[in-house]
């Protein structure tokens, strides 16, 4: 598949949206992304367009554990749903591309606005450090069963001023190698060229330029819970 293929996660009005009918405690605030810890991902998007960091104490185990805990729970009950690529009147579902399940987070629960204020402290820490104009961010969760994939693609067009900074955050605790499910991470212009494989261990971040890094997710043999979030530069949602 070419590096340049565009396979964009569906819209909010597209999918499910995380909602559980007995909330989760409320969860404290995190204090914020250090500064150190900003420094550093600014510099990896910077000079490379990507990172790959260790969110465990930026979020808390607290938050983490929570998080998990609703995904679980929404995936248990068979309130997310299949995800497809395209927008709009092309959006469609295809199996042969991308094989996972999303619910859309609105930040209604305790968990969700904990998270929603630490992506609004990342969001501003970016803008500070690298002056990319960021506005606003959308996210979901995302299940992948075993055997799910998500074939190489990139999370936007070059140029619409959409979605600019991609983030996962991986909910899996006591991740092995042995069970795939890797994030690979391609070169932008030579799509032979892995840059890395990213396992998803629970609190563990890769962050990239939306359009610029192709990325694939791998089969895994167990079940693989994640949280997408896409940081963007224009005020409200594109027209569907």
């Amino acid at each position: 598949m070419p590096a340049n293929t565009l396979l964009p996660a569906d819209s909010p009005a597209a999918g499910a949206v995380a909602t559980l009918a007995h909330p989760l405690p409320c969860q404290p605030v995190p204090d914020g992304p250090d500064e150190s810890w900003l420094d550093h991902l600014a510099d990896s998007l910077a000079r490379n367009g990507w990172a790959d960091l260790d969110g465990r104490r930026q979020l808390g185990a607290d938050l983490l554990t929570a998080l998990q805990k609703e995904v679980t729970v929404l995936d248990q009950r068979g309130a997310m749903r299949r995800a497809g690529i395209g927008r709009g009147a092309d959006h469609f579902r295809d199996g042969s591309v991308r094989r996972d399940r999303i619910a859309w987070l609105e930040g209604k629960s305790a968990p969700q606005q904990a998270l929603f204020a630490f992506f609004e402290m990342l969001r501003e820490g970016l803008n500070r450090r690298l002056f990319l104009g960021l506005r606003r961010f959308e996210c979901h969760y995302a299940t992948y069963q075993p055997g799910g994939f998500y074939r190489r693609h990139v999370d936007s067009f070059r140029g619409r001023a959409s979605r600019v900074v991609s983030l996962v955050l991986y909910l899996n605790d006591d991740w092995q190698a042995g069970e795939g499910g890797a994030l690979r991470v391609y070169h932008p212009d030579d799509e032979d060229k892995v840059l890395a494989s990213v396992l998803p261990e629970t609190g563990r971040m890769a962050v990239f330029m939306s359009e610029e890094v192709p990325h694939e997710v791998m089969p895994a043999t167990r079940t693989r819970c994640s949280l997408a979030c896409w940081f963007r530069q224009d005020e409200v949602p594109l027209p569907l």
